[in-house]
């Protein structure tokens, strides 16, 4: 045993004193070398890949309550189009289309999983339908703060430390364009993911020509088990990994395969709130599904609230940490002097300092964000906080396991409560407890999303103040697009319905309800509360457990499959350590495909043009057709995920650096959001 720790000693003073003889970092590109960086070719191309990247997360958040990076995607359609189709050869140029684009899904992911709340209320005659100026004006001050949050944290937590903090999706990002540079060939399985994504999603949603969804009743147990075709889901599940998914399908098998079964048997003649009809009367009526409808939701919506809140206890000690080291930071390099290198550039702080000031300003002026200026003051004072944790937090853990979604849930209890004790209640009140809640949860999104996009950059050597002012660009594109996306996607299929259920808006909307009415049905609630505890006491990481029971069974089935592929593409291929393999950028594809052809069919909806191409009525559509469709899906995952791309990195002078929490990152992938 003694020796043991010898040996551990003596091989963390070799690590020690590997690292204090180190040489300076040097990126790809010199400090002193100027290349082409910010052209108009990579500014437009970067706002198209905004506005498409957003509108796609935006449909897939809304659908299942999860996003994904779109950083590696947009690095490899940018790097295919500038260096292959327009034969310019700058990586930082790819590199900026890259930043600009990304920041599409990450503000359309913080948007998306609050504001949906407020199109819920209008339709049940709560409030006015927000206006297409009030939805871009919340999502254009959420993302200017979370970037502006950003600028002073830089050289704490990119520079300072580089080779501690190793930010997956950044590095990985970084590992796609170096590739690129010797010739890598990833556009090809994007490109194809896309084209089959859309083809199958117009096939199934736009003739009609397949069901989207697959159910067997099974009358013995008194349920059902279904699945959705959608590839989307499937590489939901196949990013996600095989323990994330099969979380979040024994959520969804413990909620129909348990919880309803006992409902409906033991509670045959039990008229319960919040339906108005007895338990028999209601499954005779709606099956299983209805019983999901009026019990097991808000069974789910306690779970995932108790599980967002504990994985915020539980990342409470690294939160502290982030934020103190950050705040060291500043002052550390508020006391240094300035360096002129262009690779050591920002944003002038006197710029970001009145920018803020004026954001602040606009918060509490401004008639689409109804929040007094104590609320614009809960504003600043949690979304630079949040701001602070996100970009460090997603250095450690990376941003797909980044907990936004835990917190925003306390951002949310924590506003409603404070506008609540201040008389600011009813509508006005419920209008503000959101607004607050998207503004610092897309500036949350928006900090974690730069620092990945910079930590990219300093490795290629890229210039912090274009990356910054790329991000504003992309930041402006996405809020002027986000708002029409999602005016469009209510009015064609519904926020809170089958076909857009918005899981993390519609909890929200719960919370805030439960704050300032008291309405909800707390018995039900609680009862999801401990489930989410019991789950944490087994060991088991509560937050995909709770999500796969708060969504429907057919929403996580596809998303098992997903992950049950990942685990035979591991076993064949061995488990990849990045996010640049080839199986997750066709997953990649996919899902940007059938996001993007979404939004096209929700045009077609609303201008009454999709039932004029609906075939369902003249071909035969059945279970064994849409299972076909689902396997030949599977199997065409598995044949694209071959080896992964070549690494790059080291030609760059880069060490691998494997996460800090590499071991546990898997149990926390739910937590995007």
């Amino acid at each position: 045993m003694c020796g043991e720790r010898l040996c551990d000693t003596i091989e963390v003073l070799y690590e020690w004193g590997d690292s204090f003889m180190e040489k300076p970092f040097k990126p790809y590109i010199p400090a002193d070398k100027v290349t082409t960086e910010m052209t108009p070719a990579s500014i437009i191309l970067g706002i198209v890949l905004a506005v498409v990247f957003g509108a796609a997360n935006a449909y897939l958040g809304l659908k299942v309550g999860l996003t994904v990076s779109a950083s590696i995607p947009a690095a490899v359609i940018s790097m295919t189009i500038i260096r292959i189709i327009m034969r310019k050869d700058s990586i930082l140029e790819s590199n900026m289309v890259q930043t600009i684009g990304s920041a599409g899904e990450s503000l359309a992911a913080g948007a998306i999983f609050t504001m949906p709340a407020l199109f819920i209320w209008a339709k049940e005659g709560v409030m006015d339908k927000p206006s297409l100026i009030s939805i871009t004006v919340i999502a254009l001050v959420g993302g200017l703060l979370g970037v502006f949050f950003m600028v002073p944290l830089r050289s704490a937590l990119i520079v300072k430390e580089h080779g501690v903090l190793p930010y997956p999706e950044g590095t990985a990002c970084a590992e796609v364009l170096l590739a690129g540079e010797e010739g890598g060939s990833s556009a090809k399985s994007v490109f194809i993911g896309m084209a089959l994504g859309a083809i199958v999603k117009f096939f199934a949603d736009g003739l009609c020509a397949v069901k989207s969804v697959v159910t067997f009743k099974i009358s013995a147990l008194k349920t059902e088990f279904s699945t959705e075709i959608y590839p989307a889901l499937i590489s939901v599940g196949y990013i996600c990994g095989p323990k994330i998914s099969a979380y979040m399908f024994a959520g969804g098998l413990l909620g129909w395969f348990v919880l309803i079964p006992a409902i409906v048997t033991f509670g045959t003649d039990i008229v319960m709130y919040p339906a108005s009809v007895s338990v028999a009367e209601l499954y005779a009526e709606g099956g299983a599904s209805a019983i999901w409808a009026s019990y097991i939701k808000y069974i789910g919506a306690g779970a995932v609230a108790a599980a967002g809140i504990i994985s915020l206890i539980k990342t409470f000690p690294t939160i502290v940490k982030a934020f103190t080291g950050s705040m060291k930071g500043i002052s550390k390099r508020a006391k240094g002097k300035a360096s002129v290198d262009r690779t050591s550039q920002d944003l002038d702080m006197r710029f970001v300092l009145v920018s803020i000031a004026v954001l602040i300003i606009l918060i509490w002026i401004l008639p689409a964000i109804p929040v007094t200026i104590f609320g614009a003051l809960l504003v600043v004072f949690f979304g630079f906080f949040f701001s602070a944790v996100s970009s460090r937090m997603v250095g450690l853990v990376g941003s797909s396991n980044n907990p936004v979604s835990g917190m925003t849930i306390a951002t949310v209890l924590i506003a409603t409560f404070c506008l609540k004790l201040t008389g600011d209640v009813g509508v006005h009140g419920m209008h503000g407890a959101i607004a607050i809640g998207s503004i610092i949860c897309i500036a949350a999104c928006m900090a974690g999303d730069t620092s990945q996009d910079l930590k990219t950059g300093y490795i290629l050597g890229a210039t912090p103040k274009k990356q910054q002012i790329g991000e504003i660009m992309g930041t402006i594109a996405a809020a002027l697009a986000i708002g029409g996306v999602m005016i469009l996607l209510d009015s064609a299929f519904g926020f809170g319905t089958d076909k857009l259920a918005a899981p993390q808006a519609t909890m929200m909307k719960m919370i805030i309800e439960g704050v300032m009415d008291g309405n909800l049905p707390w018995a039900l609630i609680f009862i999801g509360v401990f489930i989410a505890i019991v789950i944490e006491f087994l060991g088991v990481s509560a937050l995909p457990v709770a999500i796969g029971l708060y969504l429907p069974l057919e929403l996580s089935a596809p998303i098992m499959f997903g992950g049950l592929i990942k685990w035979i593409v591991d076993k064949r291929n061995g488990k990849q350590k990045d996010e640049s393999g080839k199986g997750i950028l066709f997953c990649s594809g996919l899902i940007a495909g059938e996001g993007i052809l979404g939004v096209l069919l929700a045009i077609l909806t609303v201008t009454n043009v999709a039932e004029k191409i609906d075939v369902s009525s003249h071909i035969p559509t059945g279970n064994v057709t849409s299972l076909i469709v689902l396997i030949a899906l599977g199997a065409m995952v598995l044949l694209m995920s071959g080896k992964k791309p070549a690494k790059a990195v080291a030609k760059a002078g880069v060490k691998e650096e494997k996460p800090a929490s590499s071991e546990a990152s898997e149990d926390k992938k739910e937590d995007k959001k």
